[in-house]
């Protein structure tokens, strides 16, 4: 990854990690804690790729298999957020933009969802039985719920961060005023607001083209 990527990234992941350490898992919610992690993961992964998603993703859970207080085997969480990042950057708009609210939430209750499965599983075959007393569908349920309505104020905000830090072609190639969290934070409004502003601006250039021309005619009339 280049280096603006790197030093973002490994700023954000390591705030998301303080914060889910100290703020989050202290709040005892039921079921399962939730994962600013996890949404950091995607919406870096939203923006650079599958490639850049999947080292930040590993490098990201690996911190929190090291950070205490961690009681898994090292390595178990990094592998299932290496794997939520390479497939969160292959779900990447070509277009650097997302016309809707709905691709971007379905892919956090996906990652939420398969990361609580992929964690499990993994688990199962490492023999830890930690979970078991919690049930996984309790953990299923609320680890989607809570980053559900966690990811509304998160990962639109980390994907502008990653746009804003390096010159991205793609932002670039769509004229600079539509971006991925742009078109999330839209809310499947369907409006394009760059759009919307240069109509109106030919509209009016229209309007007072048409007022010259009439008022030259009365003129010469």
């Amino acid at each position: 990854m280049r280096l603006n990527r790197t030093l973002l990234s490994t700023a954000l992941v390591v705030v998301a990690l303080v914060v889910q350490v100290s703020v989050l898992a202290r709040l005892q919610l039921p079921g399962a804690v939730p994962d600013l992690l996890l949404l950091t993961v995607l919406g870096l992964a939203f923006v650079y790729g599958p490639v850049s998603g999947s080292l930040i993703g590993f490098g990201a859970g690996l911190l929190a298999d090291l950070a205490p207080p961690a009681d898994h085997a090292a390595g178990r969480y990094a592998l299932v957020l290496c794997v939520i990042g390479y497939l969160a950057g292959l779900v990447r708009p070509e277009n650097g933009q997302l016309k809707s609210a709905f691709a971007p939430m379905a892919a956090v209750v996906a990652a939420a969802l398969g990361s609580t499965l992929l964690y499990a599983g993994v688990g199962a075959l490492v023999g830890d039985t930690a979970a078991r007393h919690v049930g996984l569908g309790s953990l299923l349920l609320t680890a989607a719920i809570y980053d559900l309505l966690l990811a509304p104020f998160t990962v639109p905000l980390i994907m502008a961060l990653a746009r804003r830090t390096e010159n991205d072609p793609v932002s670039e190639a769509a004229g600079g005023t539509k971006d991925v969290a742009a078109g999330w934070l839209a809310s499947g409004t369907g409006l394009r607001i760059g759009n919307q502003r240069g109509g109106l601006r030919m509209k009016a250039a229209r309007s007072r083209a048409s007022r010259a021309g009439r008022i030259k005619g009365v003129k010469r009339l």
